[in-house]
């Protein structure tokens, strides 16, 4: 068991929350968890999971751990009661515990990691189910009344949350023109604010128990507030919740058409497609944000973990995303074909390279390392051979990115710092000669480097490239 962990402190916990006699067995922390940890186990033969903030991070983080978790649990006891499949908490962590913020809830049965359920036949029942099963747990939060738990959530109207966003990305430093793009045009589109429903925040594929027969539990409340419903419609929509199955808008799991069909059909409301449209531009943009913080955590010390570097790197996946999300709005003539591909690698002589010395390392921990690791240790050494590979490839290939990056700015007259500029003020937009195609030129680049596995770089590919 990882020390990270008190054994005998959980168990004197156990003793008094959950009935004085049980024996503490089958500790073990759950795979992932960037923002929160969460450690299964087992008491007097019941199975129960504990949500507590993770080692090293302060309460107040700001935009990583969401709402307090007693105002989490606060939220889940309410949704319970009001219908929603959620699991049951049974015990709250006090500071005389000596186990952190946290609480223990009963675990629900089934799987959430994605990979494992998305075109899985075990799961094909589950999956037929999900469009419905997804719209009515959703309608069931948006109808909560929140009284009693109004003065522990914020609310933010969306030219709240863009302003929030942008302003944690400049803090940041950070400099990415399609994200300056997006920020404008979200600025410039911004529906009207004033709704104040429960949303959950969270809501997606990863975040949802599912057993062979269908969704057992909603989990992971930690982003929930009050706002508009349909952000929560678009966030089970952002590309990076399809996991692998670009094409399949909804969770990976079925059209965006048939969800929000679905949806209507509980709610009796159309979802006005430009306010989704803004929802789920939000939402990637968000999610690329959220990225950047994971990296300034482990930057500040805030938390060194491997696992907060490498999503840090997943920006660009969000990149792809955008442009690819802006073309069906953008005007059609600019939109053309691109004559780019992966560049061949070089063969190397004479003395050794550094992109053979991150091979020989990254070999060495798939095939030595790796095998003789199990639970959170042998996930964080697949992070590890991620971040190798990224290192890998950006030896091998950035110089000559950066060149051509360089060449396409000069030929537009603007460099990266001028372009972000004008963009985030929008004193240039897409139909600027030569614009378009550098967005999407750069993110292929830096997406190849980053993750050449990810679903959207191969639909981008597939779109722009001969």
């Amino acid at each position: 068991m990882d020390n990270l962990l008190p054994e005998d402190k959980l168990a004197v916990f156990c003793g008094k929350a959950l009935g004085v006699g049980g024996e503490l067995s089958s500790i073990w922390r759950l795979s992932g968890g960037a923002s929160m940890e969460s450690w299964s186990f087992t008491y007097a033969d019941e199975e129960f999971v504990l949500r507590r903030l993770p080692v090293g991070i302060s309460p107040d983080d700001e935009g990583l751990r969401g709402v307090p978790l007693a105002t989490q649990a606060d939220v889940i006891d309410l949704a319970v009661h009001s219908g929603v499949t959620a699991p049951i908490v049974r015990a709250r962590l006090r500071p005389e515990d000596g186990l952190g913020e946290g609480f223990i809830m009963d675990k629900a049965e089934g799987e959430t990691l994605p990979h494992k359920i998305l075109g899985n036949p075990d799961f094909a029942e589950a999956q037929s189910k999900l469009t419905d099963q997804c719209a009515t747990e959703l309608w069931n939060i948006h109808n909560i009344d929140p009284q009693g738990v109004r003065n522990k959530l914020e609310y933010f109207s969306p030219l709240d949350l863009i302003r929030l966003q942008k302003e944690k990305y400049d803090e940041i430093g950070s400099a990415i023109p399609i994200y300056e793009y997006a920020f404008h045009w979200l600025t410039e589109n911004a529906p009207s604010g004033g709704v104040k429903k429960l949303v959950h925040g969270d809501f997606r594929m990863g975040n949802l128990m599912i057993k062979p027969s269908g969704l057992s539990a909603v989990l992971d409340w930690e982003l929930v507030r009050l706002g508009d419903p349909v952000q929560d419609l678009a966030y089970l929509c952002t590309p990076s919740w399809r996991f692998g199955h670009y094409e399949k808008v909804a969770g990976g799991f079925d059209t965006a058409e048939a969800f929000l069909t679905a949806y209507a059909k509980h709610s009796g409301e159309i979802v006005d497609p430009d306010r989704f449209r803004f929802w789920l531009i939000y939402s990637t943009l968000w999610w690329g944000v959220a990225c950047m913080v994971m990296g300034e955590i482990w930057r500040t010390g805030g938390d060194r973990s491997l696992e907060r570097t490498v999503i840090g790197r997943r920006v660009s996946e969000v990149e792809v995303d955008l442009a690819l999300l802006f073309e069906d709005i953008l005007p059609e003539n600019i939109c053309t074909r691109l004559n780019w591909k992966m560049p061949d690698t070089q063969e190397v002589k004479g003395e050794t390279s550094y992109d053979e010395m991150l091979t020989a390392l990254s070999e060495w921990n798939s095939e030595t390392v790796q095998p003789d690791l199990k639970g959170h240790d042998r996930f964080q050494s697949r992070v590890a051979g991620n971040a190798l590979g990224i290192a890998q490839r950006q030896a091998r290939h950035g110089p000559e990115f950066q060149a051509a990056s360089n060449a396409r700015l000069k030929a537009i007259g603007f460099d990266h710092g001028q372009l972000c500029a004008a963009l985030s003020e929008g004193r240039v937009n897409a139909e600027h000669p030569g614009l378009w195609d550098h967005l999407r030129l750069s993110a292929l680049e830096r997406l190849s480097i980053d993750q050449p596995k990810y679903a959207g770089l191969t639909v981008a590919l597939n779109k722009w490239s001969p």
